[in-house]
């Protein structure tokens, strides 16, 4: 089967984990703080914390951010339901923005004129959530801009856009927004098995984001409200949550961030022999200013499970990114034209670093010949 997605592990992967087993810390060693370490040196942002996932991640930026019950929450429906669902663990509520029909990402025409109406009724965003579908960055200057007028805080999805860019600057540098979230899910650009990140360039943000990953706990005697009572002492001075990343998936994460450039690469020559050999009519457009890491490369076809089921016979599994969150039963909320045709017409083409050329020729001949 080739698959529509696939983890890369090599031997320095395996032994990178085999040193931490054989290590006196398993959890809270000195890993984490290394691979947050090379992370923010890697996406030029001041900050950077690791978590368990990038649901957890998101939930920790919107909390540090302020999100509080009673808020409002703007976000794409082109997402998976995590980005919709931190909200609502926060005590937000959500509405979403239609995309555009071209780039898969947040409208900003259609999130401008959301924001004027949204002004006349009272209901502006506290939030928005861009999300960087398939790996190429929305247009982040635009919604920074929106942002200063409307005066909502911004946070960037970019689970799917670890290594690439915006602007000739990395995706997670945070230049127009206030943090940036990431997953190391097994299909995304490197993975920790499970894992997420946060990226901010904001001090106090990267702090609310340690304390709350770890119960609300703190163990630094400058944050202390209360003397303490030896060298053992901490304070719970929030309610937090166990959201912590292992040494063991550190370890794993500081080795495949070593690759992650030539992962990327590998994804970027993909791309560009799809972009050869299908219709143009049917392949993603990328705005000027971004160079897309392509976690996903997404077609719009006319006649899906046919192709879906062509490829399935030829030992080719694809995929649809994604239902879209409003639809879903639990949101049920409304209609986004733009979005919705777009659902009816998406399929995900493998992409990964092992894919050979001879793959992709299959993939392209089943979709041609259809």
């Amino acid at each position: 089967m080739i698959n529509y997605g696939k983890q890369n592990i090599n031997q320095d992967d395996i032994d990178a984990v085999i040193d931490v087993l054989k290590s006196d810390y398993l959890t809270q060693g000195p890993k984490v703080p290394e691979f947050e370490e090379n992370l923010k040196k890697y996406c030029q942002s001041e900050h950077s914390k690791v978590v368990s996932n990038a649901t957890s991640a998101l939930h920790l930026a919107y909390l540090a951010v302020g999100l509080q019950k009673g808020d409002i929450v703007w976000t794409s429906p082109n997402t998976f339901v995590s980005t919709a669902n931190a909200a609502l663990y926060c005590g937000a509520t959500i509405d979403f923005v239609d995309i555009d029909p071209h780039t898969y990402n947040i409208s900003i025409k259609c999130l401008k004129e959301k924001l004027i109406q949204a002004k006349k009724d009272n209901k502006l965003p506290n939030l928005v959530v861009p999300v960087h579908f398939a790996g190429q960055s929305c247009d982040m200057e635009a919604i920074w801009e929106l942002s200063k007028e409307y005066k909502f805080k911004v946070v960037e999805d970019a689970s799917h856009a670890l290594g690439g860019t915006y602007k000739g600057k990395k995706i997670g540098n945070c230049e127009y927004s206030h943090m940036s979230v990431f997953s190391f899910h097994p299909v995304k650009m490197i993975t920790t098995g499970e894992g997420g990140a946060v990226t901010t360039n904001c001090k106090n943000l990267d702090e609310k984001v340690s304390i709350l990953r770890t119960h609300g706990i703190t163990k630094d005697p400058s944050h202390f409200d209360f003397k303490p009572h030896g060298d053992w002492y901490y304070e719970q001075q929030f309610l937090g949550y166990n959201y912590r990343l292992t040494d063991i998936q550190a370890a794993l994460g500081i080795s495949q961030l070593r690759r992650l450039d030539s992962f990327v690469s590998k994804r970027r020559e993909i791309a560009d022999f799809y972009l050869q050999h299908l219709d143009q009519n049917i392949t993603p457009a990328q705005i000027q200013d971004a160079d897309s890491s392509w976690h996903l490369f997404v077609v719009q076809v006319n006649n899906r499970q046919k192709i879906y089921q062509q490829l399935k016979d030829n030992g080719i599994q694809s995929q649809v990114h994604y239902i879209p969150v409003h639809s879903q039963p639990f949101y049920n909320s409304g209609s986004l034209k733009n979005c919705e045709i777009f659902y009816e017409h998406c399929l995900s083409l493998p992409i990964y670093f092992d894919l050979t050329k001879e793959q992709c020729e299959l993939v392209v001949s089943c979709i041609n010949n259809d």
